[in-house]
């Protein structure tokens, strides 16, 4: 994984239109799962019954929340890439975003990432648009694909 360093905005704002990936896998395996399902109260018997999800799920066994999966992007994006004038930045959101796939329970995943644009924000910020995706090891159609807002400050 090659993480691209950019020096200021204005060597982001030159990459727009690149592909940058994948991120490191990261393994989503049934600890994390309940642990996120503790963290958000949502025990929905697909993520949390091994039991019930091995016999009644085409997967034969439980699968990742969505929003689990989608949690993930702040990190993969970090080793996608990097502002180095950075002070700060903040997760402003996602214009899109469609879980495409179920993910397993053991599975593997990583991110990719397009940006799309970095424009001034009314903050004062550089608001950074990007395309992302978790693929799934293994697997064809991705677990989701998203358009996320970052926006960093320098």
């Amino acid at each position: 994984m090659a993480v691209n360093n950019f020096a200021n905005i204005a060597e982001m704002k030159e990459a727009v239109g690149t592909a940058m990936g994948p991120s490191e896998w990261v393994t989503i395996d049934q600890d994390r799962i309940n642990k996120f399902a503790e963290a958000t109260g949502d025990h929905q018997w697909i993520h949390v019954d091994v039991e019930r999800a091995t016999k009644e799920l085409p997967t034969k066994g439980t699968i990742a929340h969505g929003f689990l999966t989608f949690s993930l992007l702040p990190m993969m994006n970090y080793e996608l890439y990097q502002l180095e004038s950075a002070v700060h930045g903040i997760n402003y959101g996602s214009n899109k975003l469609r879980f495409l796939n179920m993910v397993p329970s053991g599975s593997r995943v990583r991110g990719h990432l397009t940006l799309k644009s970095v424009e001034m924000h009314k903050s004062g910020g550089y608001q950074v648009i990007a395309e992302v995706s978790v693929e799934i090891e293994g697997h064809d159609k991705p677990a989701l694909i998203a358009e996320t807002i970052a926006v960093l400050y320098e």
